[in-house]
């Protein structure tokens, strides 16, 4: 993995300080993508100011309207948090975020996401995300700035890129390209077009299913090559409930079919 393929993205961040603070941590590790999504504030004189030199990183920073787009090439995906979900998402500690980095192809993007400052990811933000990560902190204290939280991570992800141990070799490459973030989306859409069709999902009341899949295909990280497979798969299914000469047994009345 490349420093300069680690994207760095901030959610409808609220002040200009705080962007250009962000600016300032990301130089001081090496990492120069700012994504910025749905920003509430302007990229101001506050900004270069707290940026402290950074101004590289402002100059080159890209906004997107939402965090799907920000995303959307990114082969790994973790979002930052400091609260207990209701599903838990699978997590990472700052240091096995680095490692896991490590092992990603030195040439495919992957995002770091930090939440609003008062507020942080939502819960349908997180959806986007392989892996969580949160920082350890005292807990009786626990609220980190959003730069300082950047710092911590962005220090963790250079120190273990920066490792020359000539006891541990280098990651070997995948021999096939991971789907990306859009390829995943496809893939859920997809998948809850073909439930919902088949009676498997109940459109009005899909309860936690869709969020539990997503989790499961983004543990397991799946090739281009196997989110194809696994559509192919979806639109024979599709075709076959809809073959007007199909076989009764394979037309099935779904009366029984318990619903998710």
């Amino acid at each position: 993995m490349k420093l300069e393929n680690i994207k760095i993205v901030l959610v409808e961040t609220t002040h200009p300080g705080n962007i250009g603070a962000a600016a300032r941590a990301m130089k001081n590790m090496g990492l120069s993508q700012l994504v910025l999504v749905n920003p509430r504030c302007a990229v101001d004189h506050q900004a270069y100011a707290r940026a402290s030199g950074a101004d590289d990183v402002l100059n080159d920073l890209v906004k997107h309207a939402s965090l799907t787009d920000a995303v959307a090439d990114c082969v790994l995906v973790v979002g930052t948090t400091a609260r207990t979900r209701s599903l838990v998402w699978p997590a990472l500690t700052p240091n096995s975020l680095a490692q896991k980095l490590a092992e990603t192809e030195s040439d495919q993007p992957v995002a770091v996401v930090f939440g609003r400052e008062d507020s942080g990811l939502t819960n349908e933000e997180l959806q986007h995300c392989h892996y969580s990560v949160t920082i350890p902190t005292n807990p009786d204290f626990s609220s980190l700035n959003v730069a300082a939280a950047i710092q911590v991570i962005s220090y963790e992800i250079y120190n273990r890129l920066q490792d020359d141990s000539a006891d541990e070799p280098p990651p070997r490459s995948r021999l096939e390209s991971p789907a990306d973030s859009e390829q995943l989306e496809g893939l859920f859409e997809h998948l809850q077009r073909l439930m919902i069709d088949i009676d498997f999902l109940d459109q009005d009341n899909p309860r936690q299913i869709m969020k539990r899949l997503r989790r499961l295909y983004q543990r397991a990280e799946p090739t281009v090559n196997e989110v194809n497979i696994l559509r192919g798969i979806l639109s024979s299914v599709q075709k076959l409930k809809h073959y007007p000469g199909g076989d009764e047994s394979t037309t099935k009345d779904t009366k029984n079919t318990k619903k998710y």
